[in-house]
């Protein structure tokens, strides 16, 4: 028999990394271990921890998932009372172990480490200037930018140099710098991507998320503010404002998707958010069924605000295995959508015979979508209603997020009706942008919706923006395909109605 080894599909969208740091815990090292634990969500290509004795700095990176990495010998030989880690999932730059971070480095202004969640949109742009002058770059990742602004820096002290590395880089940045006696925790003016304070005693964690806290039995302090610096040292900690005030850009993604559900970010419940998500999903498309049924695990919270506003039960109907990598060996006889039914598997004897209401979170490419209605109809489900509980994801984002390009976003190219024939579902509907915004309670315009609408809030990003037509056809699939699934389907009124994307003006 010949072996396969095929990669397990995950059609979401993947957040560039997270961080957590600890500043004033005679076990920081394992403390940061547990804090990338709870963050183990936000990347899976690897992980790093550096701590400080209060002399020197102490690095271990590899590539893997946290459990893997951080064996008891490893967090042995990571010493001191500081400490800062990092996962990471690349939306930037080669997938190797030379891009894991922190970066560490020993420069004029000392020893450093830096762990960085976001994507710096200058980044080429500042990496041709600085090789032109002499710089030699040692990974492809954008953070090392900053390093080398730092170190070029002329001002006397830390904060001063970081301030002026900062303020010369555009894009989103929730960074943690650490030193033999310090932690940096900095959000940069926009405040893309979530960072937040914590307290254990004594001592001060960061975290991406607020779920890392809760594991520790830490409190919740507040939120490090957008182009905030919070600088933690033994004199206490300070806050400093290094950068003029611009317009908030909070991801409204991190509320659909990328966060725990056991999260506050952005000062609000995230599991609140996506049940409210769910019952403006049913207000705006309800339809006569008989369950509501959720995509696991991340449909699950908007899948129970639409049963609790329509009334229409709540099951699992998918059941999702927890205990797959990214890899696996396939049988040499093709198993129709075996990656797929590796990773979920529907249950018969709920779903036979009923009109079935399917929620996710977010709609990508299609194609994993596609062959879950197929799966439910397979085992009897009479009719299946696709409901999105985010708008149609038109465009890529360049603050932080693994996306696809622009073409192969299903709904860039192809209308609501397209992408519900090619679903083979019986009606589609997606939550509208102005419900998406309710759902958050985003009053003053203080979130980023770059990815529904294509008009981005920074000056240099570089993209060919063309306007979207409603027409169009899927990568990979043929008109015959398209036509196996015409059948009686409809799309919710109003779903029809896109936003075009518009080239932002440089």
């Amino acid at each position: 028999m010949t072996t396969n080894f095929a990669i397990l599909e995950d059609d979401h969208f993947h957040d560039h990394c997270g961080v957590f740091g600890v500043f004033g815990h005679e076990e920081a090292s394992k403390l940061a271990y547990l804090g990338l634990y709870a963050l183990q969500h936000r990347g899976q290509e690897s992980a790093g921890i550096v701590s400080s004795d209060g002399a020197d700095l102490h690095l271990h990176r590899a590539m893997g998932e946290v459990e893997e990495i951080f064996t008891p010998p490893v967090l042995a030989n990571l010493p001191g009372n500081l400490a800062i880690g990092h996962t990471r999932y690349s939306t930037a730059g080669d997938k190797a172990l030379l891009n894991a971070q922190p970066i560490m480095i020993d420069c004029n202004k000392g020893k450093v480490a830096l762990g960085h969640n976001g994507n710096l949109t200058n980044a080429a742009e500042w990496r041709r200037r600085l090789e032109h002058r002499g710089s030699i770059f040692q990974t492809n990742s954008d953070t090392e930018v900053i390093v080398h602004l730092l170190a070029r820096s002329q001002a006397r002290n830390l904060s001063g140099a970081l301030g002026d590395a900062l303020n010369q880089v555009e894009g989103a940045y929730s960074l943690l710098v650490l030193t033999p006696d310090e932690l940096y925790a900095v959000r940069d003016p926009r405040g893309f991507r979530p960072l937040n304070l914590g307290k254990l005693g004594d001592a001060w964690l960061v975290a991406s998320e607020t779920c890392a806290f809760d594991l520790l039995n830490a409190q919740y302090v507040r939120e490090i503010e957008p182009g905030e610096m919070v600088r933690i040292s033994r004199s206490g900690i300070e806050s400093i404002h290094f950068a003029p005030e611009k317009p908030h850009q909070q991801c409204i993604f991190e509320h659909v998707y990328f966060s725990r559900p056991d999260s506050i970010i952005f000062g609000r419940s995230v599991n609140e958010s996506r049940e409210k998500l769910g019952r403006l999903l049913a207000q705006q498309y309800p339809v006569d069924a008989d369950l509501v049924v959720p995509v696991p695990d991340s449909g699950v919270p908007a899948a129970v605000g639409y049963a609790l506003e329509s009334g229409i039960p709540f099951r699992m109907g998918l059941i999702r295995n927890h205990y797959i990598g990214r890899t696996f060996i396939e049988p040499s006889q093709a198993i129709r959508n075996f990656g797929v039914k590796l990773k979920l598997n529907p249950i018969r004897g709920l779903l036979e015979g009923k009109r079935v209401i399917l929620v996710d979170d977010s709609l990508v490419r299609g194609t994993t979508s596609r062959k879950i209605v197929r799966m439910v109809r397979e085992v009897g489900a009479k009719e299946v209603h696709v409901r999105i509980s985010c708008p149609p994801t038109i465009s890529p984002c360049y603050y932080g997020v693994d996306t696809p390009t622009r073409e192969e976003l299903i709904a860039s190219s192809n209308s609501p009706e397209e992408i519900c024939k090619f679903l083979g579902a019986d009606s589609l509907g997606y939550v509208s942008l102005a419900n998406l915004k309710q759902a958050v309670a985003d009053i003053e315009g203080d979130y980023c919706t770059s990815c529904y609408t294509g008009v981005y809030p920074t000056d240099l990003v570089q993209l060919e923006v063309r306007e979207m037509g409603t027409t169009g056809t899927f990568a990979g699939s043929t008109s015959a395909e398209l036509d196996e699934n015409a059948k009686a389907c409809r799309v919710e009124e109003g779903a029809a109605e896109r936003p075009v994307a518009v080239e932002h003006e440089n």
